[in-house]
């Protein structure tokens, strides 16, 4: 499932977040009143609360296994029984209960039983967590008038609020850390087409709209079946193609390069240089997010291999032998890239980066 596809990607990104109130130290969380709340992907879940005045901090976890500190590759796979769960911590005199249910309702698909959205199986099925009797009869109220809004029955179970674990820490504040990555699998996973078709006056976030579009029209992706033999080889293989004999080695003209499978902007014509080893090359990518770097130490020497953020694609190596200003060469094969020539940008969707060549 694409989520699980992400599990490499999460672990090389590091940042800061914060809510609309000022974020404050997790020993002091305790003084406020917190709810668990199980809704599928617990990074969509964290945005989504996290948007809301009184909510003070929303921790990603897991929650209703018997196994003590599950790790989210024993979550993820099914090996536990839990779910992917938020605990929100907030204050009760700015925001109540009954209305981080409303909340929770509405970003959620409650008639699906079987997972959220594109992620399926039990470890992401929606769930309330209870923490007393008013909050059970609070839950199962809002679940009745729930209950009048669809045709279907809803499947989402209340229940006795059971020991909730922490997630890792690259997952807390994903949505923040790793703004590109998250908007990408969250405009694809089906989540706010779902919001947007069932719930009015929901906030999606300011230009939910041009994000959406940004990020699943204007990035014309290639389906693995569709590339080429040397394509398949590089990005599938880590494969390299040879120097001086491939496409955009010596290529002048002023775009942009993007991944071949996810169609992600990866690099900029401005910053490409003649290195003179026969590949593409280039001081650095067009953000930092966009790319990850994994240790290789195949023929037998320490290199840095560079990899697609989103499609963990193959694309190249990054060398500490390049110009100023980053010192860096980023030696990419041509077969990992496609080139959106400066003219075409707008036609292919990729408009927003024009502003580079004025």
């Amino acid at each position: 499932m694409i989520k699980q596809i992400f599990l490499i990607v999460l672990l090389l990104f590091f940042a800061g977040c914060g809510s609309k109130e000022e974020k404050v130290e997790e020993k002091n969380l305790e003084k406020y009143s917190s709810a668990i709340f199980a809704g599928g992907c617990f990074w969509c879940s964290e945005s989504d609360f996290e948007k809301h005045e009184g909510v003070i901090e929303v921790i990603s976890g897991y929650t209703g296994g018997e196994i003590a500190n599950p790790t989210y590759e024993e979550v993820s796979s099914g090996v536990t029984e839990h779910r992917e769960a938020v605990k929100v911590y907030y204050n009760s005199s700015s925001i109540s209960y009954s209305q981080l249910l409303e909340i929770f309702w509405k970003h959620i698909d409650p008639t699906d039983e079987k997972g959220q959205f594109v992620d399926r199986g039990h470890q992401y099925s929606s769930a309330i967590f209870y923490n007393n009797e008013e909050e059970k009869h609070i839950a199962e109220k809002s679940k009745e008038e729930i209950e009048k809004l669809f045709k279907e029955p809803i499947v989402t179970p209340i229940l006795p609020a059971e020991p909730f674990y922490k997630a890792e820490e690259y997952h807390q504040d994903f949505y923040k850390k790793n703004t590109l990555q998250y908007k990408y699998y969250r405009a694809r996973s089906g989540r706010d087409d779902f919001i947007k078709n069932n719930w009015k006056n929901v906030d999606l976030g300011e230009n939910w709209e041009s994000e959406k579009s940004q990020n699943s029209r204007e990035y014309n992706k290639t389906p693995i079946s569709n590339l080429t033999q040397i394509q398949y080889y590089v990005t599938q293989k880590g494969g390299t193609e040879e120097p001086f004999n491939n496409k955009y080695w010596n290529n002048t003209e002023e775009g942009i390069y993007v991944d071949i499978i996810s169609g992600v902007p990866l690099f900029s014509s401005k910053d490409k240089y003649k290195s003179g080893t026969g590949w593409p090359s280039f001081v650095k990518p067009v953000s930092e997010d966009v790319i990850k770097e994994v240790p290789d130490n195949s023929l037998f020497t320490k290199r840095t291999e560079v990899r697609g953020a989103i499609s963990d694609a193959h694309l190249g190596h990054v060398f500490e032998d390049g110009p100023k200003p980053t010192g860096l060469r980023y030696c990419m094969n041509s077969a990992a890239l496609k080139f959106i020539p400066k003219d075409e940008l707008k036609d292919e969707g990729y408009g927003q980066y024009l502003k580079e060549f004025e």
